[in-house]
């Protein structure tokens, strides 16, 4: 898919910029035992939005201020790259308290300090790096600063609110609304709390400026906290302009702090992302139904029928088709590949053309080979199914490797497991499975060799073989007619009963009695 110009322009680092992730709250509205940040967003961690968007604008370091649930914080932040630097925050002190955390992740090369600084919080998935680099702009533009990201909401209660000046310049004809502070909705007054203009948290900070003033933070609040807004009255006190951009799209910059917020969000980035790929050249029968994770790449040309999952780091290359119910995770999908209703994927590779399902299981480890089948209520672990080759019905297939042009019939099934160990099964190139056949792992099947239906194959079978371990047939001409009469009591040929009784006829002492 091509980059427009914009989007390559966007893909570009802006010199001597340095972020900030504020990710150290746990987050109590959440009622969760999992950390805020950590959340997944159409399965990925929250967090994870704000940082790559934070790796494609940086070209100084990156810092992660971590507190709750720190250790597994870093972990989801590791493979990031390597300007991205965890710092902690021991006490959970406040927001300025958290941001001071981070000097020494650009304090190591005086020569590398960042000219500016976008400070931003790990619960906000939804703001897009157009805004933020549109607020890098403006902050440029009025050579701010400080500048900060606001929203207009109806009901403010809860944020901080954003104080202006609103002072009408009736020489020069214009309004001046600078910014004058920001005020906690715990430290506001009656006046300031009718304010519905809000702090987004979302701030540039001058190089020079930022930890000079953050030192100069004083807890003395409602919460007994250090306020990372508070910077906003010492840039005016110290003559420097205070800028703000104003969203258009509320739910961009609104951070996420209760399962209500997080079920929003996920229905937001759901469609950013169906959009992006209806857009992209894919086919989606029914969009609203159809469930793609951030993670997953899809070539044009596919086709995506109702209800269908697509999950983790999932790839579907070109011309390929799902259809309903399917449920793909963490998979690399060929071209022109077709996968019926209701199958499940997981971990595998699926090469070009090859055709899956339906009710297909593919658990971790499966390699289907180009132009293979794999038919109705066939599971799969850890096996390479050859080119070519066929397991249309009924099967189970684990730790196996199946050689080209192979015919496995319905209901064979590998016995790959003793109780204690996993062996593996070989089978090559154009061997004939008949139905109903057990191969005792380890075992190997010789290349062209014929299984006959119902064996239990226990040794090697050689090429160009056949092996059979059926017992042989025995027909009783008239048996069954016998049976049906034993089973109606009755005596045939002189034979006993089925209940073991023989019959027992009528003498003339009974009759008298029965007189």
């Amino acid at each position: 898919m091509k980059q427009s110009t914009n989007q390559k322009m966007a893909t570009s680092r802006i010199p001597g910029l340095g972020v900030i992730i504020i990710a150290a709250g746990m987050g109590k509205r959440m009622r969760s035992s999992l950390t805020k940040v950590l959340h997944a967003v159409a399965g990925k961690p929250m967090l994870r939005y704000v940082l790559d968007m934070a790796c494609r604008l940086a070209d100084r370091n990156i810092a992660v201020v971590v507190g709750h649930q720190g250790a597994d914080v870093r972990k989801a932040v590791e493979d990031a790259g390597p300007h991205v630097v965890v710092v902690e925050q021991a006490r959970q002190l406040g927001t300025g308290h958290a941001v001071l955390q981070a000097r020494a992740a650009f304090a190591s090369d005086p020569r590398q300090r960042p000219s500016r600084y976008v400070i931003l919080n790990g619960d906000t998935p939804l703001l897009t790096e157009t805004t933020v680099r549109a607020l890098l702009d403006v902050h440029d533009e009025q050579k701010a600063g400080v500048t900060v990201l606001t929203a207009v909401l109806d009901d403010a209660t809860g944020y901080g609110r954003v104080i202006r000046r609103r002072r009408h310049d009736w020489v020069a004809g214009a309004a001046d609304n600078t910014v004058l502070k920001i005020v906690e909705d715990g430290d506001a007054s009656e006046d300031e709390r009718a304010v519905r203009e809000i702090n987004v948290g979302t701030y540039v900070v001058d190089g020079e400026f930022l930890f000079p003033a953050l030192e100069k933070l004083d807890p003395r609040n409602a919460q007994g906290e250090y306020y990372l807004t508070d910077i906003i009255q010492l840039a005016v006190e110290q003559g420097r302009t205070v800028a703000a951009l104003r969203l258009r799209t509320i739910d961009e910059g609104i951070g996420i702090n209760s399962r209500a917020q997080l079920a929003d969000a996920e229905r937001v980035m759901r469609q950013h992302i169906r959009d992006q790929w209806l857009e992209a050249g894919v086919t989606m029968r029914d969009p609203s139904s159809t469930w793609i994770d951030a993670g997953v790449t899809i070539g044009r040309d596919t086709v995506l029928y109702p209800n269908v999952t697509l999950e983790g780091t999932t790839v579907i290359g070109e011309g390929t088709t799902v259809h309903s119910g399917a449920r793909i995770t963490d998979c690399v999908i060929g071209n022109g590949v077709e996968i019926l209703d209701h199958c499940v994927l997981r971990e595998s590779r699926i090469e070009d053309e090859a055709r899956l399902g339906p009710f297909v299981h593919l658990r971790p480890g499966v390699l289907v080979r180009r132009k293979a089948k794999v038919g109705n209520f066939v599971e799969m672990k850890k096996t390479e199914l050859g080119e070519g080759s066929k397991a249309n019905h009924l099967s189970y297939i684990g730790d196996a490797r199946i050689g080209k042009g192979v015919n496995i019939g319905a209901g064979t099934i590998t016995c790959n497991y003793d109780g204690a160990h996993k062996y593996q099964t070989v089978i090559g190139e154009n061997v004939f499975l008949g139905s109903d056949t057990q191969l005792i792992a380890p075992v190997t099947i010789g290349a062209r060799s014929v299984i006959a239906a119902g064996t239990t194959v226990t040794q090697d079978v050689p090429a160009d073989s056949l092996a059979i371990s059926r017992v042989a047939q025995v027909t009783r001409v008239g048996w069954a007619t016998k049976r049906r009469a034993l089973l109606a009591g009755r005596s045939v040929a002189g034979e006993t009963p089925a209940n073991g009784r023989k019959p027992v006829k009528p003498n003339a002492r009974s009759k008298k009695k029965r007189r």
